[in-house]
C-alpha cells in the first residue's frame, strides 16, 4: 500500500490521541451487538476503508493487525463512521468466530459491573 493514505477530508476531521491513535467501537452490523474496541491510525483506518476487512493498530505489538489473519476470526467491515466529535471510529461488522483474544464472542460479556 506504498504511496496509499488516508482521504485528506477523513484524515481532517480526525482528532487523534497524543499517541496518533482513535478508538474504534465494534458491533456486530446485524444485531447491535457490542464486540470490542480496538485503536486506529491513520494508516489502519485508510486499509479498513479500502479492502473491507478490519484493521487495527496493536499498542502492544506495535504494528497493524487485520482481526482474523491468523486466528480466522475475520471482520468483515460493512459501515464505518465518525462520531460528532471525530475522536472515535464505529464499525459495524460481519464477525466471523469469536471478537475477543480469549475466545469470547464479545469483550463485553465476561465481567459486567451492573447487570
Amino acid at each position: 500500500m506504498a504511496g496509499m493514505s488516508l482521504d485528506p477530508q477523513i484524515a481532517a476531521r480526525l482528532k487523534r490521541g497524543a499517541d496518533g491513535l482513535v478508538p474504534a467501537i465494534v458491533q456486530q452490523y446485524d444485531t447491535g451487538e457490542v464486540l470490542m474496541l480496538a485503536w486506529m491510525d491513520d494508516e489502519a483506518l485508510h486499509r479498513t476503508l479500502t479492502t473491507g476487512r478490519a484493521t487495527y493498530w496493536s499498542r502492544s505489538r506495535g504494528e497493524y493487525w487485520v482481526k482474523g489473519a491468523t486466528s480466522g476470526h475475520a471482520q468483515h467491515v460493512k459501515s464505518v463512521a465518525l462520531d460528532c466529535d471525530g475522536d472515535t471510529v464505529l464499525l459495524k461488522v460481519d464477525q466471523v468466530g469469536a471478537a475477543c483474544h480469549t475466545g469470547d464472542r464479545t469483550c463485553f460479556d465476561a465481567d459486567e459491573l451492573l447487570p
